[in-house]
């Protein structure tokens, strides 16, 4: 009974959160914040362990293989658009990935982390399956893993369309390509509520991003050890 009252809880409020947020823009009310915030809070209220809600999650999660697998049909009908700012998609993809790498390393030593933390921070901006196996083999902790990639991609679907919208980036392709290399899955779940080419870009530059991650981050890290 509480796998299916979670399961019902959690597409409840992530869909009275949808609404809320459609008609009270704003970062705070990004359905994946104020839903993880509000589900925390019931179950918490219901005395419901974070152990008896993980059939649920799996479950859920489960499905998620499928809705990624299902982006590729935007993919595939705009691929003449993709193919014509192949050049642009490219610089950017490697700027963003770069970019997103070398902040982590350069906030990680600002601040004198630990070499433990700064390895689980440079794949922050890789969804979860890709950087839990990146991080076996750079040897970081996973529970760090998947809470700085949760934490970014909530973040980056919170602000990342309101920031290009204040710097004035308008362009489908840009804002898609954009939050995409950063914000991973659950920022592509933001870009595809805009459109289907922000959607169908974001979630090729997801991929790619991951891929020029896997090969850059095992070769990169050892210098700044």
């Amino acid at each position: 009974m509480i796998t299916v009252y979670s399961i019902f809880l959690t597409i409840a409020v992530y869909k009275l959160s949808r609404g809320f947020g459609q008609k009270y823009s704003s970062p705070l009310t990004s359905p994946v914040f104020l839903s993880t915030f509000i589900i925390i809070t019931l179950l918490v209220g219901s005395h419901i362990t974070y152990r008896e809600y993980i059939p649920a999650k799996k479950i859920m999660t489960y499905l998620l293989g499928p809705a990624t697998v299902a982006l590729a049909v935007p993919i595939y009908k705009n691929r003449n658009l993709i193919a014509k700012y192949r050049v642009a998609a490219c610089v950017g993809l490697l700027i963003g990935t770069f970019t997103t790498i070398t902040t982590a390393l350069v906030i990680a030593k600002c601040f004198n982390f630990s070499k433990m933390l700064l390895l689980s921070l440079t794949i922050k901006s890789v969804t979860v399956p890709v950087a839990t196996e990146i991080g076996k083999i750079i040897k970081a902790n996973v529970s760090l893993i998947v809470a700085f990639v949760i934490l970014t991609g909530m973040i980056g679907a919170m602000f990342g369309p309101k920031l290009l919208t204040i710097f004035k980036i308008h362009h489908p392709f840009a804002r898609g390509l954009s939050i995409g290399t950063i914000a991973h899955g659950i920022g592509t779940a933001e870009a595809v509520k805009e459109g289907e080419i922000q959607g169908a870009v974001a979630g090729a530059a997801m991929g790619i991003a991951a891929l020029l991650i896997s090969f850059i981050v095992p070769y990169l890290i050892p210098y700044f050890l």
